[in-house]
C-alpha cells in the first residue's frame, strides 16, 4: 500500500509538471497578437481662399454719352402740336450763304410765335440772322423796314430764352400752313460744323411727326 502511494503521487507530480509545461508552451508558440497601433488621421491641406479681385469692381451702370458739340438742352415745356421740318443747307465751303427751313403745322391749331433757336457759339464758324445787312438798313432816316421775324436775340431773354442760345421768332403758323425761313449765314471760318436746330412755340419745344421732340441735327460741309 505504501508503494501505491509513492506512485500515485508521483504519477500527480508528473501530470502536474506536464500541465505547467504545456501552458508553457502554448504561451510561447501561440502568442497573443499584439493591437496593432490605430492609423493616425493624415492632416489634409485647407483649401486656400480664392485671391480676391484686385481693383474696383466695373459698375453696371450705364455711364452717359456725352453730348456732341454745338449741342442745345432740351426745354422743360413740350408742346404736343406736330409739325414737319426740313433743313435745306445751301453755304459755300470758302463763304456765305442761305439755310432754308421750312416747317409745316400738321395740328388744327394755330402756333402763335414759331421760334428757332440754336447754340449761340456756332457764329464762332458761321452767323446767322434773318437778314443780309445792307444800307438801306443802317442809313439814318431810310424808308421803313417791313420784316416778318419777331425777334432775334441772344439768352438770357426776358421771355425764358436759355444762356447760350440765339433765338429768332418768327410767326404765327396757321393750323395746316407752311412757314419758309430763309437765315442768311456768314461764314467765319472754313470747315464743316454739325449743329443742333429746335423748333418751338414760344418756349415750349414742339412736337415732330415721327412723336419725337423738335430737334434736328443740322450739318453744314
Amino acid at each position: 500500500m505504501p508503494e501505491r502511494k509513492g506512485r500515485v503521487r508521483r504519477r500527480s507530480r508528473a501530470a502536474g509538471l506536464l500541465l505547467v509545461t504545456a501552458v508553457l508552451s502554448g504561451c510561447l508558440f501561440n502568442p497573443s497578437p499584439t493591437p496593432s497601433p490605430s492609423p493616425t488621421a493624415s492632416s489634409s491641406e485647407a483649401p486656400s481662399p480664392s485671391p480676391s479681385a484686385s481693383g474696383s469692381t466695373a459698375s453696371s451702370e450705364p455711364t452717359a454719352t456725352p453730348e456732341p458739340p454745338l449741342s442745345l438742352p432740351i426745354p422743360g415745356r413740350h408742346d404736343s402740336r406736330q409739325v414737319t421740318v426740313r433743313v435745306d443747307p445751301n453755304v459755300a465751303a470758302d463763304g456765305g450763304g442761305e439755310i432754308v427751313v421750312t416747317v409745316i403745322n400738321r395740328s388744327d391749331r394755330r402756333v402763335q410765335e414759331l421760334v428757332l433757336r440754336w447754340p449761340t457759339d456756332l457764329r464762332q464758324t458761321l452767323f446767322l440772322a434773318p437778314f443780309r445787312p445792307s444800307q438801306q438798313r443802317i442809313a439814318d432816316g431810310g424808308p421803313p423796314l417791313l420784316q416778318d421775324w419777331t425777334k432775334w436775340l441772344d439768352g438770357p431773354g426776358e421771355s425764358g430764352e436759355p444762356a447760350g442760345t440765339t433765338s429768332l421768332g418768327w410767326g404765327p403758323l396757321l393750323p395746316g400752313g407752311t412757314l419758309t425761313i430763309p437765315i442768311q449765314v456768314t461764314r467765319n471760318a472754313p470747315g464743316a460744323v454739325a449743329f443742333d436746330l429746335q423748333v418751338l412755340a414760344g418756349e415750349a419745344i414742339l412736337t415732330l411727326d415721327d412723336s419725337s421732340r423738335a430737334e434736328l441735327r443740322v450739318t453744314v460741309p
